[in-house]
């Protein structure tokens, strides 16, 4: 059985051919441009491959509801060209297979409860911190939809006291994008955050705005893992801040092991690495398909 999967990220694509044991067994990739030109791409990588189904995970927004006549869009992006955009229309136009939709970091969760982090376990949060930051939810067994998706990336969160960078996020200025994605950590600093030192001050800074989110997170969702991912979360001094800030924050009123005394487990990288997303396409796919 293959199943086509993509990961389409707001910097590059990934795409990618696997089975339905989660073995990725062939993958390529090229920049996000305009999306013409970028679904020419993948068009171009999937027409020889013989695929069952192909799955998608998407940055976006994207409209989810498949009632709707606009299902498979991209919506209110910033990203040019791509606002308004029928990604999986412009797809099934191709291939005749069925197809799985979903964002980025929701195929991203469903691949690390298929197959990484959170296996064996029914809910799990994951957050992507590099370019933007999203987050999937995964709970009771399911991706969380709603009046749209997740937007976790977007929360309101309080201001670190020694912190005047003003935001970069273009919706919302100061939201948890705003201030601790890759493109907030160069405009506060003036450098990519890969330049600065393991104890730049930078760190302890990234791990406040962070470890606010994930604390409201905890409180509102109760996941059973938590996951971080994203080339932001390439720096690995920032689990031990960031977890040290999350139980700070709950101050023991979460009475779970998880947190008082297993956090270093229950806070942590993908299980998959950077085949995350990749992963949780093809995870997609299946579950299109009905084998998953």
């Amino acid at each position: 059985m293959l199943i086509g999967a993509v990961e389409a990220g707001g910097t590059k694509f990934v795409c990618g051919i696997g089975n339905e044991k989660g073995e990725i067994l062939d993958r390529v990739s090229f920049p996000t441009e305009q999306p013409e030109k970028t679904l020419a791409n993948v068009i171009a990588y999937f027409r020889d491959k013989k695929v069952e189904a192909i799955g998608v995970g998407s940055f976006g927004p994207i409209n989810i509801d498949s009632a709707s006549p606009l299902y498979g869009y991209v919506t209110t992006t910033p990203k040019p060209g791509w606002g308004n955009y029928p990604f999986l229309p412009e797809l099934r136009k191709v291939f005749d297979v069925p197809m799985g939709w979903d964002t980025d970091v929701n195929a991203a969760a469903l691949g690390e409860a298929t197959w990484g982090a959170a296996a064996g376990l029914d809910s799990c949060l994951y957050y992507t911190i590099g370019t933007g930051v999203g987050v999937g939810v995964y709970a009771e067994g399911q991706l969380v939809h709603g009046l749209v998706h997740p937007e976790g990336g977007h929360v309101l969160t309080r201001r670190h006291p020694e912190d005047a960078y003003e935001g970069f996020c273009p919706y919302h200025g100061d939201c948890l994008e705003g201030m601790a994605a890759g493109p907030a950590l160069e405009g506060r600093w003036k450098v990519k955050g890969s330049e600065l030192a393991p104890d730049h001050p930078a760190w302890a800074m990234e791990a406040f705005y962070i470890g606010q989110a994930v604390s409201s997170a905890i409180l509102l969702l109760s996941p059973k893992r938590v996951i971080l991912g994203g080339g932001v979360m390439h720096q690995e001094h920032l689990f031990p801040l960031i977890r040290e800030e999350v139980r700070k924050n709950l101050n023991g009123y979460v009475s779970a092991e998880a947190v008082l005394d297993g956090i270093d487990a229950y806070i942590v990288p993908p299980g998959l690495g950077d085949n995350a997303g990749l992963s949780g396409a093809l995870a997609l796919g299946l579950r299109a398909l009905g084998t998953l």
